[in-house]
């Protein structure tokens, strides 16, 4: 029997197949990245970009057509994760806007339709870049509009559509080398297909359930659930307190005396920040005696500006407060105090970061709000625009510190009305870091704008972790289980030995002209090991100035950056 056309409620039912079909088979689709690294991945950040629309179409009790295009894209838009989710969230919403207009679906509908989401997903990505989920979208929008023309049967219409996709997910290798080296499709593309099966098989009378409860409550946990309250919980603290302060120099500070300054530093503590201008030197270090460094910092000027923080304490009562908000059944996460009632600053930052040490550089550095996640868990559009509203400013920058959490922030821009936000593309750590040194209060947010993407530009990051799977990149043969020591562009560096992966790599981000190497170690790095190749590299490299601190990052044993 045809089916010439559907409403709203037979719409919602088969969304919601495609969002389960999706869901089943996001642990498959994370298999199929690129790079074989334990981080957010693209099946996990599509499948919770879709059941965060799924849950407002499960809520519509009487779904009209506009009341479900609102719910599809109002709620894929702001649960957005990672690039592929937000392309997804963007096929979403021009798929909305076509069919808001309509009280039914129809062949034609749907071919226009497909075509507006294809548009509004390229139009959402600055470089759009062919063998991926924009080259499987465009594909089986195509063969959308020629079936407009030759059928009315909807159940014809989507099989030959999602024929036509998985023809163009299968020539995704031949667009993009990588792909094809490694052996594998585009990752995004193949979760697209999933959606569109799941459609299909709705429509086809197969009944698929979503238990939208269970699935969003699963993504909830692996995001920030008892797994990750457990690693805050056992996180070693070496040093009490989180210290920080301001220097009011009396004479010049020369480069010596900053390396002599930074050198004491060392030796009472860790998480060091040392920045300095002509008249002020701003301080931030972790020790166990706050007052041998301020007694140091009086050497060179009068003491300012002075935070002293139990780190301990603060992290039993965060444990505390997430324990509590996860048995109320509440997303855990990392809870910032209460933006006090004071007058609205200028401007503010938004950091997505992992890790008590780097965390606590960003707020020593002046962040105002910290994101956990980045590697581990891609923050979506809705985390990004919450913290936003945390921060009691005027114009907000956000770092987003990874290059799968840009789209997020950028598709956040465009939700908030009440604040100037400015994204800073740092796509890692340490040039997040580096945006925040470069930071000057007294010019205008475009100044600081582009001279903080300016100065981005200068660093060079290097991060170590492990293979999850074989593969090979760049003609470089991986391993289960092999240390992989990752540039900006490529990897590095491969082999058994971590110690040996590691300093390969420094080497290849070093050269005659490199002036600092800053080394943040992880849960499993140490400032012992970190201190070794300190002392080997600047045995090659005599100028070379190297700062070592405690990151306290999961999965990756270090996170270098060069200048």
């Amino acid at each position: 029997m045809e089916i010439n056309s559907i409403n709203a409620a037979k719409f919602a039912e088969i969304f919601l197949a495609g969002a389960a079909n999706l869901e089943a088979k996001k642990e498959w689709i994370n298999e199929l990245n690129v790079f074989p690294v334990p981080d957010g991945d693209t099946g996990t950040n599509m499948s919770m970009t879709i059941l965060s629309a799924a849950k407002e179409v499960s809520a519509l009790e009487n779904p009209t057509m506009k009341t479900l295009a609102k719910a599809i894209s109002s709620g894929s838009l702001r649960g957005a994760r990672g690039n592929s989710g937000v392309i997804l969230s963007q096929l979403f919403r021009g798929f909305s806007k076509v069919i808001a207009e309509h009280d039914t679906i129809t062949v034609s509908v749907a071919a226009r339709a497909m075509e507006k989401a294809v548009e509004t997903a390229y139009k959402a990505v600055m470089k759009p870049k062919e063998g991926t989920i924009l080259t499987v979208a465009k594909g089986a929008a195509r063969k959308a509009a020629e079936l407009a023309e030759t059928t009315d049967d909807l159940r014809i219409f989507l099989e030959a559509v999602v024929k036509e996709a998985d023809r163009a997910l299968a020539r995704t290798p031949d667009m993009l080398p990588v792909l094809k080296q490694a052996g594998v499709v585009d990752s995004g593309g193949q979760g697209l297909v999933e959606v569109l099966r799941g459609a299909l098989f709705s429509l086809q009378g197969k009944e698929i359930r979503l238990d939208i409860q269970s699935a969003t409550q699963a993504g909830a946990v692996s995001a920030s659930g008892s797994s990750y309250i457990d690693a805050q919980a056992n996180q070693e603290i070496t040093f009490t307190y989180c210290t920080q302060f301001l220097v009011m120099l009396k004479k010049p500070f020369s480069e010596r005396k900053e390396r002599e300054f930074k050198s004491y530093l060392e030796e009472i503590g860790d998480s060091i920040v040392v920045v300095a201008d002509d008249e002020i030197v701003k301080v931030h270090v972790h020790t166990s005696d706050p007052g041998l460094a301020m007694q140091k910092g009086l050497k060179y000027g009068d003491l300012t500006t002075i935070i002293i923080e139990n780190m301990r304490l603060e992290r039993d009562e965060k444990i505390s407060a997430m324990k509590e908000k996860e048995m109320q059944g509440v997303k855990a996460e990392a809870l910032e105090p209460a933006v006090p009632k004071e007058p609205e600053k200028e401007m503010g930052f938004v950091a997505v970061s992992i890790g008590e040490g780097l965390n606590e550089i960003f707020r020593g550095l002046g962040a105002d709000y910290i994101i956990e996640g980045g590697q581990t868990m891609n923050p979506s559009t809705e985390d990004v625009l919450k913290a936003v509203e945390q921060v009691n400013a005027k114009t907000v920058f956000i770092l987003p510190n990874n290059k799968n959490i840009i789209l997020a922030a950028n598709q956040a821009v465009s939700l908030c009305e009440e604040k100037n936000i400015i994204v800073i593309p740092t796509t890692t750590i340490p040039q997040g870091i580096t945006a925040l040194v470069n930071y000057i209060p007294d010019q205008t947010p475009k100044e600081n704008e582009s001279h903080m993407k300016a100065e981005i530009d200068l660093v060079r990051t290097g991060q170590v972790t492990y293979a999850v799977r074989d593969t090979e990149i760049d003609d470089k043969k991986i391993h289960q289980g092999d240390y992989m020591g990752i540039g900006d562009k490529t990897i590095l560096s491969v082999g058994k030995d971590r110690k040996t992966v590691a300093l390969d790599m420094m080497e290849q981000l070093l050269d005659e002209e490199s002036a600092l190497l800053s080394i943040y170690y992880g849960e499993e790095g140490s400032k012992e090991e970190a201190m070794e190749f300190s002392k080997l590299l600047t045995a090659k490299y005599p100028d070379l100035e190297v700062e070592i601190n405690s990151g306290g990052q999961p999965i990756y044993y270090y996170v270098v950056s060069v200048e």
